[in-house]
């Protein structure tokens, strides 16, 4: 994997993490946590939609590796999702 590759899927992994941010309601972090939760959601989405039989949906081929955004942003959505109810919404109120 070439570095152009890796920044493409950086960047990739940012966005979709940042939706499935945005989708679950926390906007909270920056860059980073965006990139972890886009390469987690690439983990978790796939494996979901293999165990529900669902296919597929838009698939980006970077060099030899294939990225599976609509399940990345999906999966990182569930993960945040996830998060937030275990730890629990915090309000700001005292």
């Amino acid at each position: 994997m070439t570095p152009t590759e890796i920044v493409v899927l950086l960047i990739v992994a940012a966005v979709c993490g940042g939706i499935g941010q945005k989708i679950a309601g926390r906007g909270k972090g920056g860059c980073l946590t965006s990139i972890a939760l886009g390469f987690i959601g690439a983990l978790l989405g796939p494996r979901l939609a293999e165990i529900l039989g669902l296919p597929e949906l838009w698939i980006l081929h970077v060099g030899d590796t294939r990225f599976p955004i609509i399940w990345s942003i999906i999966g990182s959505a569930l993960f945040v999702a996830i998060l937030g109810f275990i730890s629990g919404r915090r309000s700001g109120r005292s």
